[in-house]
């Protein structure tokens, strides 16, 4: 499979979509608790707004996108570098376990050097062993604990 990582572009939203449902109905935003359109139409423009810290990358074979990773930059009170928070990372389910998720993580790797961030991290579900297995491979666990308060 000759595997591409590249930058979305706008003319991947009908391919894009189907990804995007998918990583949040893993994570049970489907059906009532699905995300409300705005936000998906939102989502999608900030990856084009210039003045956003928001990017997404696509794993391509033969036309196809097989997955997707969403990023971001930010400040940090312990760096004067930006951080790269890897936010979304999902591949379709035949795409699974064929170096798709380890090549977008990669991807972002080497656009946080390009942008002088010096630190990629991310976080996954406690329940989410597959993706731990994967991530045990290409980086270090930090030991924190996510706590989060929602309004």
């Amino acid at each position: 499979m000759s595997l591409i990582i590249r930058a979305l572009t706008r003319q991947d939203y009908d391919q894009w979509l189907p990804l995007w449902d998918g990583y949040n109905a893993f994570y049970g935003r489907s059906g009532p608790t699905a995300l409300a359109p705005e936000i998906t139409g939102m989502t999608w423009q900030r990856f084009f707004d210039a003045y956003e810290p928001m990017h997404a990358l696509v794993a391509e074979s033969d036309g196809h996108l097989l997955g997707l990773t969403h990023y971001l930059f930010h400040r940090s009170t312990t760096a004067i570098e930006p951080s790269c928070y890897l936010q979304d990372l999902f591949t379709s389910e035949a795409a699974r376990g064929k170096g798709v998720g380890s090549a977008l993580i990669h991807g972002v790797y080497e656009r946080a050097k390009l942008a002088g961030s010096p630190r990629v991290y991310w976080q996954t579900h406690e329940t989410n062993l597959t993706a731990q297995r994967l991530y045990d491979k290409v980086a270090e666990r930090s030991g924190f604990i996510v706590y989060r308060k929602i309004f």
